[in-house]
């Protein structure tokens, strides 16, 4: 009985195996990905001149549990890459492509 004692105070405690799988620390959100929100926040406002940054917020806020200050650098780049893309069209405001100066 003591060889079966030493023999498993020889291995090293708090290692796990190689196969076994980490959990991740991040909890998966229960919202929709950014770009599904904003387009359709876009499409929910139906504002003829097109939608305020302001307004996209406001309407996130208001239909997912998201906390719109948070979010605010996602839904950003979200659109710079949409109007690049071309998927959006920015109708008003900085960056505008026929904006006389």
């Amino acid at each position: 009985m003591s060889e079966v004692e030493v023999q498993a105070s020889a291995t090293p405690v708090g290692k796990g195996k190689k196969g076994e799988k980490k959990t991740s620390k991040h909890a998966k959100p229960t919202h929709p990905p950014t770009s599904d929100m904003v387009n359709m926040a876009i499409k929910g406002l139906k504002e003829r001149s097109g939608s305020s940054l302001q307004a996209i917020k406001k309407y996130i806020a208001a239909n997912y549990k998201v906390d719109p200050e948070k979010m605010a650098p996602f839904i950003k780049k979200y659109l710079k890459s949409a109007v690049q893309s071309g998927s959006l069209v920015q109708t008003k405001g900085k960056g505008r492509p026929d904006r006389s100066s």
